[in-house]
């Protein structure tokens, strides 16, 4: 735990071979990172860019693409979850993330299948399965937990979708009777990088509506408490150059949270002298700025379904990439 009286935990959003033999190592034993996420995204630039992985895919030649790429992916998040296992057994968190096949997202029996297969063929009972938190990914959800895996509910823009997921997590819990961890990730700057260039000329506040938005929606899955789920904060790093490099890890510092961030990030948050809790916000500080925003001709719930679609459709992009290089 990052944070012990917080509850607040901290995961590097990254995976890639050799970091996971090297700097991840001694990011978990100093304490700063307790967890790990990955995604296609960060699948496609490690395999694709990295040297680490030309070997074990020698000798993969002749199978299909998504073998390939399941068989690097698995090797990683095994690495991971070794390393991370201390922390496990301790109750450290010690999880690591993996995300379902993307183009299942709108298929609920597909992705609880590869999400059932992935965790037994991973072998690894710190291992979160990533799922979108589409129609189809509530459902898989509920199953995933009813047979005890933990689950990573990905992709959270909107209070409806967390609702959903907790939701979805609950019955899973109630039907397998047992604990299960589970994480709901909202992503906090792409909201900002869609909409501040438009606030900035309307004279509203810049690069608060990703902390306002994943506020409103920490202290909903607070205020609903089931049961070993947690609030995670995702895409968290800093694309503005007049912000500090930890700005979204402190601006959402809150009880029983995690916030998974670039190695960069990370870095620049455990230099800051100064950690002080600022989660929850104040609801009406929220509406207000919201209140602003409307006024300033922006639909946000446009624009956060926008951000939905666009975030599904990157993923399905960098999983097709990988594919066709392999």
């Amino acid at each position: 735990m990052y944070i012990e009286e917080l509850k607040f935990s901290l995961w590097a959003d990254f995976i890639e071979r050799d970091y996971l033999d090297g700097e991840f190592k001694k990011l978990v034993k100093h304490g700063t990172i307790n967890g790990a996420t990955s995604n296609p995204a960060i699948f496609k630039s490690a395999i694709l860019t990295s040297s680490a992985y030309k070997e074990q895919l020698a000798s993969l030649k002749g199978q299909d693409p998504k073998a390939k790429y399941e068989a690097v992916a698995i090797f990683d998040i095994q690495k991971a979850a070794d390393i991370l296992k201390p922390l496990y057994d301790k109750g450290d968190d010690g999880y690591v993330s993996i995300e379902v096949d993307p183009f299942f997202c709108d298929d609920a029996d597909a992705t609880t299948k590869e999400g059932k297969r992935l965790f037994c063929e991973i072998g690894r009972e710190n291992v979160m399965i990533k799922v979108p938190a589409t129609t189809a990914g509530y459902i898989a959800i509920e199953e995933l937990v009813a047979d005890g895996i933990p689950v990573n509910a990905t992709l959270i823009f909107k209070k409806d979708q967390a609702i959903s997921c907790a939701k979805a997590i609950e019955r899973g819990l109630q039907r397998y009777k047992k604990s299960v961890n589970s994480v709901i990730s909202i992503f906090v700057s792409r909201v900002d990088r869609a909409i501040d260039a438009r606030l900035k000329e309307a004279g509203v506040e810049v690069a608060l509506s990703g902390i306002y938005n994943s506020a409103d929606i920490y202290s909903v899955i607070q205020e609903m408490n089931v049961e070993g789920c947690r609030a995670l904060f995702a895409s968290t790093g800093v694309k503005d150059d007049t912000l500090e490099a930890s700005y979204y890890v402190d601006k959402l510092l809150g009880y029983n949270c995690v916030n998974t961030a670039p190695i960069e990030t990370i870095k620049a948050f455990d230099e800051t002298e100064i950690k002080e809790q600022t989660l929850p916000i104040d609801p009406n500080i929220i509406k207000e700025h919201f209140k602003r925003v409307k006024d300033a001709g922006i639909d946000l719930d446009e624009v956060l379904d926008g951000q939905i679609e666009d975030g599904l459709v990157s993923f399905k992009e960098a999983f097709k990439d990988i594919l066709e290089s392999l």
